[in-house]
């Protein structure tokens, strides 16, 4: 049986709509599922470009009603356009992201952010949050329980047995505490616990280093302390082909690898190849989970 995969349009005013409908009429998608374009409804009124609470809400409630039906079962798995954080925020919302909604809206304790591409994986231990409070908030429980989710999802990812690196927060993983204490503290008891449980992870490696040696097929992926201490390394090398994927939910969830783009919202120019990626790979999600429980009757 074809899934049926929702195609969320994300923020009205940005290139999510465009990018959703050539998704959903690109010849790859159509070869292996049915997608349904989710747009709001009623429809709004919006500048495109413009950042509005309208818009904001609207994206909202669409995520709202796709993540129903993907509960109820009514669709198969979900790939989300951007939303606008500033317009989530403006409409009077509390979350930052598609992310953790979904962990509210699926009754989720704990998810963590993924970007997959043929050249690199990497899991964010911290989303979105300022760059002076990462240190506060990496603590060796959330380290852990990063590095435990990234294991037991990735044999979703044709992984079976995952080989996990933990990339440093400070420069050269801290340098035995030259250069800040997080490393030894924090991460590495963290890695020591994961490690204990029967987890193959190595770290804190340098981050300067790690990516290229995730690349080079040392690792299966890498988990990052940070937003850009991880996005930039994949996007860099896979911008466009790589696939945001929540780990941890109870449904199938992919996205984009980028944002809004409100600067070129509305004149027909967006590419729509990351939100193509995005459907392909929560296909091959589905194909393997159903495969999965083949091989368990």
């Amino acid at each position: 049986m074809r899934p049926r995969i929702a195609l969320t349009v994300g923020d009205p005013a940005g290139i999510g709509p465009e990018i959703a409908g050539k998704a959903a009429a690109d010849a790859r998608v159509l070869d292996i599922c049915d997608p349904v374009v989710y747009s709001p409804f009623p429809a709004v009124a919006v500048e495109p470009g413009l950042v509005s609470a309208t818009a904001g809400r609207a994206a909202y409630d669409v995520v709202v009603r796709a993540v129903d039906d993907a509960m109820a079962g009514r669709v198969d798995a979900i790939a989300t356009a951007p939303v606008s954080k500033e317009a989530f925020a403006l409409a009077g919302l509390p979350w930052r992201g598609h992310t953790d909604l979904l962990a509210h809206l699926t009754g989720t304790p704990f998810v963590a952010m993924m970007f997959e591409s043929p050249e690199l994986r990497v899991v964010l231990a911290t989303v979105h949050i300022a760059l002076a409070d990462v240190p506060r908030v990496l603590t060796r429980d959330l380290m852990a329980r990063t590095i435990a989710l990234t294991a037991r999802e990735l044999p979703r990812f044709g992984c079976p047995r995952p080989r996990v690196a933990v990339a440093g927060l400070n420069p050269h993983a801290g340098e035995h505490g030259l250069m800040g204490r997080e490393d030894d503290e924090v991460i590495a008891p963290a890695v020591a616990d994961c490690r204990a449980a029967g987890i193959d992870v190595t770290g804190p490696l340098p981050a300067d280093t790690v990516f290229v040696r995730a690349r080079r097929g040392e690792f299966d992926v890498v988990v990052a302390c940070y937003h850009d201490q991880g996005l930039v390394p994949v996007k860099l090398v896979a911008f466009g082909r790589s696939v945001n994927v929540t780990l941890g939910l109870p449904i199938v969830r992919t996205s984009v690898d980028h944002g809004t783009a409100f600067d070129i919202a509305g004149r027909g120019i967006a590419d729509a190849a990351s939100m193509v990626h995005a459907v392909l790979l929560a296909a091959d999600l589905l194909k393997r989970r159903v495969e999965a429980g083949a091989s368990e009757r």
